[in-house]
């Protein structure tokens, strides 16, 4: 086949499959020419990976059907365009730099006969301004087209920047670190919705791990994270949810080894929903009450247990939001998040790579001091400092450490 007929068949199909979305419903004219971004044929959204800078993309309009004179499509990068994008898909996306990107051309033209135009070319010639934990959209949009109409939902084609970066870890695997940090009262946050988020890499499973745990400063109406127990399988999560009714909820996910995930554990108020990488796993309705965050757990700490409830991993990117995200932008933000997201809370990195203090990267003032922790020891005699704990605090950077976002 033909590139001209491939394009034109691709054309006509994408037309029909989008009658129902015009306003001329039945009365749609499939004999019509429109032109439309190449790439966007079910999505306006296209990936623009980055290896290294420069690097470029190619930008091509298609027309639904050969065309009988020359059509000029005049092009050019719009950063207005991401808020409509944000505000339907219920992303966070940010524009690129303007330093960071370039448009060689102008124009593109589809000659008379064809179906598909010149190629111009779209070039990320740096990344030197990118801010970490922002992902980035390159809005190109058709500004004035000569010789044909235009496709409205394909006018606009995001190419979503795509990079690959490498990061360090905090080990949770040695259980003389497991223990509490306890925030000050001032710092106790009320929230009626939330997101907690952990990133987890498992190295083995066996009978009972015990992974984290979100509440307040006495313990009520927690998250707590575990794998394992209850006679569920051993690389099951459990979300010990006290506003889910009903106690807890298990993963339907069969957790990997030596592999990272996203756990994002999200309340809105009425239901607690568990994703996994950005995608709905399981979820529950809730009780509808608030919650306190204003403690942080690592590992199991009570007593001797943690010699049975070990985790053998690592963890990154834990955060606490005031408000339920939405999976879309979940998806869009496990390798990171900008610090200063709205409703970004606490934000812990955990790549400090030496020390053992876990710094806040919003600003917020929610550092933790691992040296500064609690635990009950032994049974029955409360709390007791444990700032051995500290000497405990390892860290990983190896070739296992690396996010395509």
């Amino acid at each position: 086949m033909n590139i001209s007929l491939k394009y034109s068949l691709m054309g006509l199909a994408m037309a029909g499959a989008l009658t129902a979305c015009t306003s001329e419903g039945d009365d749609f004219d499939y004999g019509h020419k429109v032109v439309y971004f190449a790439g966007t044929e079910t999505n306006p959204l296209v990936t623009f990976a980055v290896e290294d800078t420069p690097s470029s993309q190619s930008v091509s309009v298609l027309s639904s059907h050969p065309v009988d004179a020359d059509v000029t499509v005049k092009i050019a990068i719009d950063g207005s365009k991401i808020d409509e994008y944000n505000k339907k898909y219920g992303t966070t996306f940010s524009m690129i730099p303007e330093s960071a990107v370039t448009l060689d051309a102008d124009q593109v033209v589809i000659p008379a006969g064809k179906s598909f135009s010149d190629v111009a070319a779209l070039r990320i010639t740096s990344t030197e301004d990118f801010v970490d934990g922002r992902v980035y959209l390159i809005p190109v949009t058709m500004t004035e087209v000569d010789g044909s109409d235009v496709l409205e939902s394909s006018r606009t084609v995001f190419y979503r920047v795509r990079r690959t970066t490498s990061f360090t870890s905090l080990n949770i695997s040695n259980t003389a670190m497991y223990s509490n940090y306890i925030f000050d009262d001032s710092q106790a946050l009320e929230l009626g919705a939330y997101t907690y988020e952990i990133k987890i890499y498992s190295e083995a499973w066996h009978s009972i791990a015990r992974l984290c745990a979100f509440t307040s400063k006495d313990e009520q109406r927690q998250t707590m994270l575990r794998f394992g127990e209850g006679g569920y399988p051993v690389n099951s999560l459990q979300w010990v949810a006290a506003p889910a009714e009903g106690g807890n909820m298990v993963s339907n996910t069969a957790f990997q080894t030596n592999r990272w995930y996203m756990i994002s554990c999200v309340y809105d108020g009425k239901r607690c929903t568990l994703y996994v990488d950005g995608v709905k796993d399981s979820e529950k309705d809730a009780d509808g009450d608030p919650v306190t965050f204003q403690r942080l757990e690592l590992g199991m700490s009570w007593t001797n247990y943690p010699a049975q409830q070990w985790f053998r991993g690592r963890i990154a990117e834990v955060r606490v939001w005031d408000f339920a995200r939405s999976a879309a932008d979940i998806a869009n933000t496990v390798c990171s998040v900008d610090p200063q997201s709205e409703g970004l809370r606490a934000y812990w990195k955990m790549n400090e790579g030496d020390g053992h203090i876990f710094h806040d990267a919003t600003g917020n003032g929610y550092d933790i001091d691992w040296s500064k922790t609690v635990r009950e020891i032994t049974e029955g005699k409360g709390l007791e400092a444990t700032p051995s704990a500290a000497n405990a605090v390892a860290w990983d950077s190896d070739d296992n450490n690396k996010c395509t976002q």
